[in-house]
């Protein structure tokens, strides 16, 4: 393990010096570069919404039909689950925080 500037770096093969200098001079987010990370963000939201809706009717349809095992529809509902959470998730990171 090599720490440089804070980092606590690991790898299989030893760092070279032109790899702790790349690390070391990571560019930062520009305002445009940052936009289009929100951008990104944002999209990859709305397709796990779009998801979520379509697992969530999905459910419904099996729930009305009644002949489809109660196990799939508990896996389909754990599944509904974990998007919700990574929807929280992704929410968090593009709404700014807002200190009153």
């Amino acid at each position: 393990m090599l720490q440089v500037a804070g980092l606590c770096l690991q790898r299989s093969r030893p760092y070279s010096i032109e790899d702790i200098g790349k690390l070391i001079r990571r560019p930062r987010m520009n305002t445009s570069s940052r936009m289009e990370h929100l951008e990104v963000l944002r999209y990859e939201l709305e397709v796990l919404r779009q998801e979520h809706r379509d697992l969530d009717d999905a459910i419904h349809t099996l729930q009305e039909r009644g002949s489809t095992d109660m196990l799939t529809i508990k896996r389909l509902k754990k599944q509904k689950l974990r998007l919700k959470d990574k929807i929280v998730q992704l929410e968090d990171r593009t709404i700014p925080d807002i200190i009153a």
